[in-house]
């Protein structure tokens, strides 16, 4: 036992730790702990961000959100947004990746359609352009008098859409927005299902196939609980960007939309810290949607543990 204890005490292990878990720990703890420590300090100030004066105000700014008519406005929206963005780009990511690794002939061996590596890299590609010129360049393409889709339209006698705003109209805008994300993000996920799906044994799918099962049944038996944990990872990150999701916004709807439709937190919150001068009031904001991403995160892996999953993302 001393000499367990001794070893313990050497050079070696205690500079190993200092440097691979002490230097790690003190840069995420000034990094990533702090700044959220003095965020929910600055929650309970009336600070503006631009003084040096501040006084403490305890909860009164959390008060205030729940009866701000604007920023509950853009919670449901988020809400929204975590609700139908995740669950939409993760299906036809699944699809997709299945088409292209098991979806190929139903006799011989297993493999995915013709040309698979094409539709890969096309999938992709849209993952790689930056996520403003993304914004822009759709912006441009629904544009009410010269944009690609009313011109489609219109060619094809449809003479109602000659001057449509679809980003400008709140029966549209927010089904327009999430249309456009899902398309800068499905191509990316089916690429992280398709390297899941490869590690699945090809023995599993033939034994499926000799047992009768169909494609949709082989997908849903097989597929989907052997890349669980991968589903889980897509999830959260996906639900992650859904309440944020700050630069498509600001570059589709810069105002929030038609009657605040497409407003989310982070744009409520830029609005009141920098056009505002309210940075406690922004920085409650900021708290909450800290709050409600970690709600979002523990939800996904709860869900995922009592359905059969693991821990680990």
């Amino acid at each position: 036992a001393a000499a367990r204890r001794r070893r313990k005490l050497t050079f070696d292990r205690v500079s190993f730790f200092a440097v691979f878990l002490g230097v790690p720990l003190a840069i995420y703890l000034l990094f990533v702990i702090s700044p959220f420590v003095q965020a929910f300090y600055y929650s309970m100030t009336n600070w503006s961000g631009f003084t040096a004066e501040m006084d403490f105000t305890g909860i009164a700014n959390y008060q205030r959100l729940f009866s701000d008519e604007i920023f509950m406005m853009s919670v449901r929206n988020n809400i929204l947004l975590v609700v139908v963005l995740p669950i939409v780009t993760i299906i036809l990511a699944l699809i997709l990746a299945t088409m292209v690794t098991v979806g190929g002939s139903s006799r011989g061996q297993i493999k995915g359609l013709k040309n698979s590596g094409f539709y890969r890299v096309v999938s992709f590609f849209p993952y790689v352009v930056p996520a403003i010129v993304i914004g822009i360049m759709w912006k441009q393409i629904f544009a009410p008098s010269n944009g690609l889709v009313n011109g489609v339209l219109v060619s094809l006698g449809l003479d109602q859409f000659a001057a449509f705003a679809w980003l400008g109209r709140e029966s549209t805008a927010m089904p327009v927005t999430m249309f456009i994300i899902v398309w800068g993000f499905v191509g990316f996920y089916m690429v992280l299902f398709i390297a899941a799906i490869k590690g699945i044994p090809a023995e599993l799918y033939e034994a499926a196939r000799i047992d009768g099962a169909g494609r949709l049944r082989t997908a849903v038996s097989i597929t989907i609980p052997l890349i669980r944990d991968n589903v889980q990872t897509a999830y959260i990150y996906m639900g992650i960007l859904a309440l944020d999701a700050f630069v498509y916004m600001s570059v589709l709807n810069p105002v929030g939309g038609p009657n605040n439709s497409t407003l989310v937190m982070s744009q409520q919150l830029l609005t009141t810290a920098f056009n505002d001068g309210q940075f406690g009031y922004a920085s409650a904001m900021g708290v909450i949607l800290a709050i409600v991403t970690l709600i979002f995160a523990g939800l996904v892996f709860l869900v995922n543990r009592i359905v059969g999953g693991k821990d680990t993302a």
